[in-house]
């Protein structure tokens, strides 16, 4: 099981300001493949009573991902570093907006050993952005993937990163601390970056995830996009492009799902068959993984894909 450190635990959270000023959006109907089980299965009780029992936070509960009952009764979470509070307030995230606390320095060798002690073959670790730090966070991703190699040397580890934008050598810090998989999601098509994601640039994500080719060859790259925002399929064959002349090696595809009516709106729901043919033509051209469908998120079934991602080079590479 991987969980979720938080040296705030415990304190209340104050919820996003910046969007609960957004006016109300529709909430459309889902349709019925989006449609999960209410989480209620004894794995599930036993991984809600441990994170509980630890005073910790899930980056599961709060993105309010659709697949944290199928994880959590597999006692699979996602780890989030740095606090739950972020400095941006992207139009599609459901993780709180403000001012956060400073870093606890202790926070590394912690996750660390909850690694160790849970005897995790495979962990992803995130964060919220933190634009107000002088680094945005890099030394401390670092020192975490640090922490864990000496804890658990056995343990593949999987970052999923901010864009640490306006944070000159940020990002290389942390591809020299050589995690397995490199992860960082451009979210959605350019043209809608001012509506979405309004405190990134497209072309300086896309950058990020070229330099850790650049420095670190080794390193398995991954992006994710979300669809159902009003993008263009020839907009997401673009992307596609994009990322593949960057070097990205796994790309994610799922439907946006509106978290609250302050969030915003779903454009419509993709149906499987319009993500099967996505998967198709991105594998098509070129990516070593793809997982597409309308219930893909970045980090479910990492510790599976990641096995998978290593298949796939080993039969490339054998290919010639």
């Amino acid at each position: 099981m991987a969980v979720v450190i938080d040296s705030r635990a415990g304190l209340p959270r104050p919820r996003h300001p910046e969007k609960q000023s957004r006016p109300d959006t529709p909430v459309l109907r889902k349709p019925p493949w989006l449609r999960v089980r209410a989480p209620g299965s004894s794995g599930y009780a036993a991984t809600r009573d441990i994170v509980r029992a630890h005073g910790l936070v899930t980056v599961c509960e709060e993105a309010a991902c659709p697949n944290v009952g199928e994880c959590w009764s597999k006692s699979h979470a996602t780890m989030m570093i740095m606090g739950d509070i972020c400095t941006r307030a992207c139009a599609f995230c459901n993780v709180a907006t403000g001012r956060p606390g400073p870093l606890d320095p202790s926070e590394p060798e912690r996750v660390a050993q909850a690694v160790f002690k849970m005897g995790l073959k495979h962990v992803v670790i995130t964060s919220v952005d933190r634009d107000d730090l002088a680094d945005g966070g890099a030394e401390h991703f670092a020192a975490t993937v640090a922490a864990i190699r000496a804890a658990a040397p056995q343990t593949t580890i999987e970052i999923l990163t901010p864009d640490f934008l306006r944070k000159p050598g940020a990002d290389e810090r942390v591809i020299a601390s050589g995690p397995d998989v490199f992860n960082h999601n451009l979210e959605t098509v350019p043209r809608l970056y001012l509506s979405i994601r309004p405190g990134a640039r497209y072309y300086h994500s896309l950058r990020l995830l070229e330099r850790v080719k650049t420095q670190d060859p080794v390193q398995f790259t991954k992006s994710g996009l979300m669809v159902g925002l009003g993008e263009a399929k020839e907009e997401v064959m673009q992307v596609m492009d994009d990322m593949r002349s960057a070097g990205v090696d796994f790309l994610t595809i799922g439907q946006y799902l509106q978290p609250t009516r302050k969030h915003a709106a779903v454009a419509r729901f993709v149906t499987p068959e319009e993500f099967a043919a996505y998967e198709e033509i991105a594998r098509a051209k070129g990516f070593l993984m793809v997982s597409a469908s309308p219930l893909t998120r970045s980090s479910h079934h990492a510790g599976e894909d990641f096995e998978r991602l290593q298949a796939a080079r080993r039969d490339r590479e054998a290919a010639g």
